[in-house]
Protein backbone atom coordinates (compact mmCIF):
# COMPACT_ATOMS: atom_id res chain seq x y z
CA UNK A 1 0.00 0.00 0.00
CA UNK A 2 1.44 3.38 -0.96
CA UNK A 3 1.34 6.56 1.10
CA UNK A 4 -0.96 9.38 0.20
CA UNK A 5 0.75 12.68 -0.60
CA UNK A 6 -0.43 14.06 2.75
CA UNK A 7 0.97 11.05 4.64
CA UNK A 8 4.31 11.46 2.86
CA UNK A 9 4.37 15.18 3.73
CA UNK A 10 3.51 14.44 7.38
CA UNK A 11 6.30 11.84 7.55
CA UNK A 12 8.79 14.31 6.05
CA UNK A 13 7.72 16.98 8.56
CA UNK A 14 8.08 14.52 11.45
CA UNK A 15 11.59 13.59 10.29
CA UNK A 16 12.52 17.26 9.96
CA UNK A 17 11.33 17.96 13.52
CA UNK A 18 13.18 14.91 14.82
CA UNK A 19 16.44 16.04 13.17
CA UNK A 20 16.08 19.57 14.59
CA UNK A 21 15.27 18.20 18.03
CA UNK A 22 18.80 16.82 18.24
CA UNK A 23 20.29 19.65 20.26
CA UNK A 24 23.27 21.59 19.02
CA UNK A 25 26.30 21.75 21.33
CA UNK A 26 25.52 25.33 22.35
CA UNK A 27 21.94 24.34 23.16
CA UNK A 28 23.20 21.46 25.30
CA UNK A 29 25.59 23.83 27.08
CA UNK A 30 22.68 26.18 27.82
CA UNK A 31 20.86 23.42 29.67
CA UNK A 32 19.06 21.59 26.91
CA UNK A 33 15.29 21.45 26.59
CA UNK A 34 12.49 19.85 28.58
CA UNK A 35 10.73 18.91 25.32
CA UNK A 36 13.12 19.09 22.36
CA UNK A 37 10.53 17.77 19.87
CA UNK A 38 8.00 20.51 20.76
CA UNK A 39 10.76 23.13 20.76
CA UNK A 40 11.96 21.95 17.35
CA UNK A 41 8.44 22.03 15.91
CA UNK A 42 7.97 25.62 17.14
CA UNK A 43 11.35 26.75 15.77
CA UNK A 44 10.64 25.19 12.38
CA UNK A 45 7.10 26.64 12.22
CA UNK A 46 8.46 30.14 12.87
CA UNK A 47 11.24 29.63 10.34
CA UNK A 48 8.77 28.45 7.71
CA UNK A 49 6.57 31.47 8.36
CA UNK A 50 9.51 33.85 7.86
CA UNK A 51 10.55 31.99 4.70
CA UNK A 52 7.03 31.97 3.25
CA UNK A 53 6.30 35.64 4.04
CA UNK A 54 9.53 37.60 4.58
CA UNK A 55 7.88 40.99 4.08
CA UNK A 56 4.98 40.23 6.38
CA UNK A 57 7.16 38.88 9.20
CA UNK A 58 10.06 41.34 8.96
CA UNK A 59 8.64 43.79 11.51
CA UNK A 60 8.16 40.98 14.05
CA UNK A 61 11.61 39.48 13.64
CA UNK A 62 14.63 40.59 15.63
CA UNK A 63 16.81 38.47 13.36
CA UNK A 64 15.90 40.15 10.07
CA UNK A 65 16.05 43.91 10.56
CA UNK A 66 16.00 46.38 7.72
CA UNK A 67 14.32 46.55 4.37
CA UNK A 68 13.35 43.79 1.98
CA UNK A 69 16.03 42.81 -0.48
CA UNK A 70 13.68 41.71 -3.25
Amino acid sequence: MSQSPQDAEDAADAERVHRRAELLPEEEAAGGSDDPEAQAAQILDESDERTDDPSGTRAESTQTPGRDRT
